[in-house]
């Protein structure tokens, strides 16, 4: 078994009733890296996040974890190695920003275990690398959006998984919150080794936070590669449907696009 290797999907499609949503689709998804899934709207990326988090069944295919099949995981061992953050996520209502932190760490104590000295730890580390200290005390419910999702963001990091699946985890925040986030995520994968999966709307924030894009297109993986490699005129093309242009960054060479 490859180490490395945190998911092998091979053949995975996802259909209801005589409409495929997604497939066929192959990947392999390396730990230590974080992948951004770019397409436009109903390409599929939110489906294949769901199928790897294991929210849906697939239809056909098959899906490999950590070297073993998905479905063979207990639900408890593979809350404490998965993270996954919905697009759309349930009601806080009544819960501070630090008890929602705190539910991160249930699948290590369960319902009835000891909350302690490490889970504290590691609740006080998500709100410090989420800068949600200072609102630790307040409701979610009376957060902004932006606020609102950095808490969950927290919550993901105190559960200490080694896989971390965002279903656009940055639509709600404005741009500064955007590179707040996605530069935490960056860093989290590269200092704990996470694999880090994320649904991605602009392609220049997924270029610069990225090690690899995957781009989807009506269900079907149309191509993939690093963030130099999908920057360019054509390639964008075919993912979006509209003429773009790239250039790099003055100073850092970072390829930025822009509708022509």
């Amino acid at each position: 078994m490859d180490d490395k290797k945190a998911f092998v999907a091979s053949e995975l499609s996802f259909a209801i009733g005589h409409r495929t949503l997604l497939g066929p689709v192959s990947l392999e998804l390396e730990r230590g890296r974080v992948y951004g899934l770019i397409g436009h709207n109903g390409s599929g990326k939110s489906t294949l996040i769901k199928l790897l988090a294991r929210q849906q069944a697939p239809s056909s295919g098959t899906i490999t974890f950590s070297g073993h099949p998905l479905p063979v995981w207990r639900s408890r061992e593979l809350a404490r190695v998965l993270a996954y953050l919905p697009q759309t996520t349930s009601a806080a209502t009544g819960l501070t920003v630090r008890e929602l932190a705190a539910l991160g760490r249930y699948p290590w104590h369960g319902a009835l275990g000891r909350f302690g000295r490490d889970d504290q730890r590691h609740v006080d580390e998500a709100l410090t690398l989420t800068d949600m200290t200072g609102f630790a005390d307040h409701l979610v419910d009376e957060l902004s959006g932006g606020e609102r999702q950095r808490a969950w963001i927290a919550m993901l990091v105190a559960q200490n998984a080694t896989v971390m699946l965002l279903d656009e985890p940055i639509s709600a925040l404005d741009i500064a919150h955007q590179e707040e986030v996605l530069g935490l995520v960056r860093g989290l994968s590269q200092e704990r080794g996470l694999c880090v999966v994320t649904v991605l709307h602009d392609p220049n924030m997924a270029a610069r936070h990225c090690d690899e894009l995957i781009a989807l297109k009506n269900g079907k993986l149309l191509t993939q590669g690093t963030p130099h490699e999908m920057m360019k005129d054509d390639v964008l093309k075919r993912i979006f449907g509209v003429e773009m242009r790239v250039f790099s960054h003055p100073m850092t060479g970072q390829p930025i696009s822009y509708l022509q």
